[in-house]
């Protein structure tokens, strides 16, 4: 808890903000840098100077079934309701997959009768697969064939095994609209995503008692990021890789990896039916490291070189992580059409959205999506 200068230390007008999606469990101190020392936007210090105070929620498990998480965030808002002063609503709300957790948790209450009220008067989401999110399939494939090579050597072993567990997590698999647990699958959606969308769907699929307002790091008017499709995004060949690459997302049938061990036979990775989405308008992929900021893309370019290969210059690092479509609820994210087209108005299912003026990097906290927000949650009284 983070109590406004302006409440004396005592909840009164509670703000909840929850962590998303990431390895192990939450680290607190880098959300809240995340949130305050950006550089751009202290979005804390500005929620408050007009009196709220802010709660960040993280989890033990952020790869945990969404619908387990949503257990923690239902807690988090029965303890804050036990602990306010005074009958001022809350706010409940959270990043990527922060949003839909607390999404699930507040349409659970609602439509259990054995939970209390939520009294929340605004749900938010910032940058939020509500449709669905976007791995591709080549990096997808990438990282399963290289920890099935290597998933047992020393150094690089642990990593790819992470990374590989974290594509096949629970969570993962609700979140993404295409899955493969190992190269030669076929992308569909995962049956933990059916069945969790079924799930939300048995609650009503929202809350319907808050406000629903949410923000996007991609833009509405329809313009890509420039990624082209079918476009070789990474290639690496050398030590332990023999022409190894992979290709940008583009429609109709397409081979977008080319997997060879260096004493192995070629594999070939295809797909069918999917929108060039690494292009599409939206938050774009980033895994902040040691190494630096990957992006997707970029990652399969760490590894490869890690691995004791040249990867040839001119990597396509990033890709569209989660179209804008999807973090405003106003589209589905397999149609082509719609991927590109300007949102309009009237299309989401949230009461009120606001989309960046360019594509940037997905849960980046700018002034001008964080005062939109901050706007909103005064407006909403």
């Amino acid at each position: 808890m983070y109590y406004s200068p302006l409440n004396r230390r005592q909840l009164r007008r509670p703000v909840i903000l929850s962590d998303g999606f990431s390895a192990g469990s939450s680290n607190l101190d880098q959300l809240w840098n995340g949130l305050e020392e950006n550089g751009d936007f202290r979005f804390v210090t500005e929620l408050h100077a007009i009196g709220r105070d802010v709660i960040i929620l993280g989890y033990g498990d952020r790869t945990a079934s969404i619908v387990d998480n949503a257990e923690t965030a239902i807690e988090c808002v029965r303890r804050t309701i036990a602990e306010r002063v005074g009958q001022a609503r809350l706010t409940v709300g959270g990043f990527s997959m922060g949003g839909i957790v607390t999404r699930y948790a507040l349409a659970k209450m609602e439509h259990d009768s054995s939970l209390p009220d939520h009294e929340t008067s605004t749900y938010f989401s910032y940058d939020s697969p509500h449709h669905g999110g976007w791995f591709p399939v080549a990096l997808q494939a990438f990282t399963h064939f290289a920890t099935e090579q290597w998933g047992d050597t020393d150094g690089v072993g642990p990593v790819l095994q992470q990374l590989s567990g974290l594509l096949n997590s629970p969570a993962a698999k609700q979140m993404a609209r295409w899955h493969i647990a190992k190269p030669g699958d076929t992308p569909k959606p995962a049956p933990e995503r059916a069945e969790f969308l079924q799930k939300l769907d048995e609650l009503g699929s929202w809350p319907r008692s808050p406000r629903k307002i949410g923000v996007a790091n991609g833009v509405d008017s329809g313009s890509g990021n420039g990624i082209k499709g079918d476009v070789t995004a990474v290639r690496g060949d050398g030590e332990t890789l023999r022409d190894t690459w992979l290709k940008t997302q583009a429609q109709g049938d397409q081979t977008v990896a080319r997997l060879q061990k260096a004493d192995g036979a070629p594999v070939s990775v295809r797909t069918s039916g999917l929108p060039d989405i690494d292009g599409a308008p939206g938050g774009v992929f980033t895994l902040p490291s040691a190494a630096g900021d990957t992006g997707s893309f970029g990652l399969a370019a760490l590894l490869m070189g890690v691995l004791g290969n040249k990867v040839d210059p001119d990597v396509i690092t990033t890709s569209c992580f989660i179209p804008s479509i999807s973090a405003v609820a106003a589209g589905d994210i397999d149609d082509p059409k719609a991927l590109y087209r300007p949102i309009a108005s009237d299309a989401s299912a949230l009461d009120a959205f606001k989309c960046a003026g360019r594509n940037e990097g997905h849960t980046v906290m700018t002034e001008e999506l964080g005062s939109w927000l901050v706007n909103e949650i005064v407006t909403a009284e």
